[in-house]
């Protein structure tokens, strides 16, 4: 078999799985130092362990144990690379090192540090390629105690004076928040290059340390391009877009990197009309990093229909997306609910075979979530290579928006068989999926062991998900209970909760005693007054409600609008309460309204907050957002299709009822993300059992 036929042949495969005999020829032949496309076979394909033995006996047996790259290629299949190693015929540290940056290149710890041992029980010391990997990984994990261990072994190895190796180890602590450390590794050093002092101004950059940063940019001997602009960043995450500015103006050798600080500084400070002016004057020089920041820069000021379009831009003037763009987008059609979208994203993933690490997998499953696609973003979890505290608790989090706690409880628990540790954010999100499936006794007894077992002390956003709990399930005094045991004072957030749930439960008396505490904390938030309005009119006490229509006036505060959003044809559609703009969505909607009665539906109307006739009242609540966006639905989208609605708050009692008609009379499913939770409205019932 010649070179140019083992390039061309799939049938290699099968010769390489199945045969000796092929496998052989071809290792006899010299075909192998001149053919990559062996040595990229092995790379890509994953083999089975009894396939991997068959192929490691014929590379012994072909006297192939000296070809490195196909080694690496090889063992890189394997699922325990270090017990071949051990059986190689001769020892060759640079394999061993090879397979350690592979091991920590795909983000797998428990064979690093396997083959980390084996590599020193044959006496073989790591090179500085290997350990400034093993530093820069520790740091992007945030392994502090281990990275520790690497600095140990660096002295005793002898490269405590090595540069490479002490800048790796102050970038690690400053990366891990340990700026002492940071500084202390820097004054040690006995020589300090101008990578030395770039990657101190780098660490008091990171730290806020702007004076200090200043300071050992104006002692530096030699600048070069990378002094400045870690200059100019640090100037930019402090906010003072001004002095970084004026050192971008005065750098001398204004790269692509110094304009892209800046880009991000103006962003950062949302001063996007002063980004977008620096992103059209760049030119052809913009890369991709550029394109990267402007729609992050978008996504930050919530200009998330721009940032999808400056991406459609991207392609069409022939810029690669990297891993980096599709988080930011992700995040765009998160917050719209544009599943459409985000699904075409996720396949030009797949086409274009972008990694999905932990990051990218966790803003997919994010994404899947909020746009109301349940089962795509399990999928997206089960398929990661590995998964960290970030994707299970987005999974966890994720259920519970959805309704699903005992599945979210069931998560938790196969994440603690899995060994990983949760973490504040982890009981955050299993407190409120407690509460927002009813699971009362397993949320207080969750609460209560967070720090008997957990050791996790309870942060006022867990007391804030346990006074929700008990307050939906009507236990107002032991809510209010635990609102006076707090450790800590309780913030608007808190005390909101248990507004809410008098709301629910009809009790003023409570509700009057929680708004006096809400005011004081937060007397311009309109949703507090709403809140208590509501209380009252739902109790026909129109005076109150009038009092408190008076003090929002008097204290210049506004009711947020109400504001529905619709997908259709990946364009995205706003819907604004009352609007008059749409007439036959109107008339839709008073057609909808009539066939609704008909069958049944009495609207409930204790949500208008003014004392007028109950005909006007009906008008009112038939107008709101989320109705013109469903009304829109049913109009533009074909039969059959799921109609995903997001509104900007909570809804109300008469429209989460009018949903489930029109699910079960126009046979439709609605998914519908307000501002506590999803609803899914299938067959006339809704996945929260009127529960939110």
């Amino acid at each position: 078999m010649t070179s140019r036929t083992i390039s061309r042949t799939s049938g290699l495969v099968d010769c390489l799985i199945q045969g000796s005999l092929v496998l052989s020829a071809v290792m006899t032949s010299r075909t192998i130092s001149r053919t990559s496309g062996l040595v990229d076979f092995v790379a890509e394909v994953v083999l089975s362990f009894e396939q991997l033995k068959q192929l490691h006996a014929q590379i012994l047996t072909n006297g192939e144990f000296n070809h490195t790259s196909l080694l690496t290629s090889f063992l890189s299949s394997s699922h325990k690379p270090q017990l071949i190693l051990q059986h190689l015929p001769r020892q060759d540290p640079s394999l061993w090192n090879s397979m350690i940056r592979v091991s920590l290149e795909r983000g797998d710890f428990g064979d690093f540090l396997d083959l980390y041992r084996g590599l020193r029980s044959y006496s073989f010391f790591p090179n500085t390629g290997t350990l400034s990997l093993v530093l820069r990984s520790c740091a992007n994990l945030n392994a502090t105690h281990l990275g520790k261990l690497f600095h140990s072994q660096i002295v005793k190895m002898g490269f405590e004076f090595n540069m490479i190796l002490q800048t790796g180890l102050l970038g690690f602590y400053a990366k891990v928040g340990d700026l002492g450390s940071a500084q202390k590794v820097f004054a040690e050093m006995p020589e300090r290059d101008v990578i030395a002092n770039n990657a101190m101004i780098a660490a008091f950059s990171r730290h806020g340390c702007v004076k200090e940063a200043k300071q050992l940019f104006e002692n530096m001997s030699e600048r070069d391009a990378s002094s400045w602009n870690s200059l100019i960043t640090c100037y930019c995450k402090s906010s003072d877009v001004h002095n970084a500015l004026l050192m971008f103006d005065q750098n001398p050798m204004k790269d692509v990197v110094s304009w892209n600080a800046m880009i991000d500084g103006y962003c950062k400070s949302e001063q996007l009309v002063k980004a977008e002016e620096l992103f059209s004057r760049m030119g052809f020089m913009k890369n991709v990093v550029t394109w990267n920041t402007m729609i992050a820069g978008y996504v930050q000021c919530s200009e998330f229909v721009r940032a999808i379009n400056l991406f459609q831009r991207m392609l069409r003037e022939e810029v690669k997306p990297t891993e980096i763009t599709m988080v930011s987008l992700l995040s765009a059609c998160a917050y719209l609910g544009a599943l459409d979208m985000g699904e075409w994203i996720h396949g030009y993933i797949r086409r274009k075979k972008i990694k999905i690490d932990f990051v990218l997998g966790n803003a997919l499953i994010d994404m899947y979530f909020k746009c109301g696609n349940v089962e795509a973003a399990i999928q997206v979890f089960h398929g990661l290579y590995a998964r960290n505290i970030f994707c299970w608790n987005s999974i966890i989090i994720g259920l519970g928006m959805h309704g699903y706690g005992k599945e979210a409880v069931d998560a938790f628990i196969a994440m603690e068989r899995e060994g990983i540790k949760p973490d504040g954010v982890t009981f955050v999100g299993l407190l409120c999926s407690c509460s927002h499936s009813g699971l009362v006794s397993v949320g207080r007894s969750y609460f209560s062991q967070m720090k008997s077992i957990y050791g996790i002390e309870p942060g006022i956003e867990h007391y804030g998900c346990m006074v929700d709990l008990l307050g939906r399930s009507g236990f107002l005094q032991e809510a209010l209970e635990l609102i006076k045991s707090m450790p800590m004072k309780p913030n608007a957030v808190v005390w909101g909760s248990l507004l809410r749930a008098c709301h629910k439960h009809k009790d003023a008396k409570l509700g009057e005693q929680v708004t006096e505490n809400l005011l004081s904390l937060d007397p311009h938030d309109g949703g507090n007054y709403v809140f208590l309005s509501n209380l009252y009119a739902s109790l026909n006490r129109w005076t109150e409600v009038d009092q408190c229509r008076k003090l929002m006036i008097e204290r210049g505060v506004r009711k947020t609008p109400g504001c529905s959003s619709i997908e259709v044809e990946n364009i995205v559609y706003r819907f604004v309460a009352g609007d008059t703009s749409h007439p036959q969505i109107n008339v839709f909607l008073d057609k909808i309204a009539k066939e609704l009665q008909a069958h049944g539906y009495k609207p409930d109307t204790t949500s208008i907050l003014h004392d007028i006739e109950d005909e006007e009242k009906e008008s009112v609540v038939r107008y709101h957002s989320e109705r013109f966006a469903v009304a829109f639905g049913l109009m533009t989208m074909p039969p059959g299709r799921i109609i995903r609605i997001v509104k900007n708050l909570r809804t109300c009692d008469d429209c989460h009822a009018v949903m489930k008609f029109i699910s079960n009379d126009y046979n439709r499913e609605i998914i519908m993300r307000d501002r506590n939770r999803f609803h899914h409205f299938r067959n006339g019932y809704c996945s929260c059992n009127d529960y939110w």
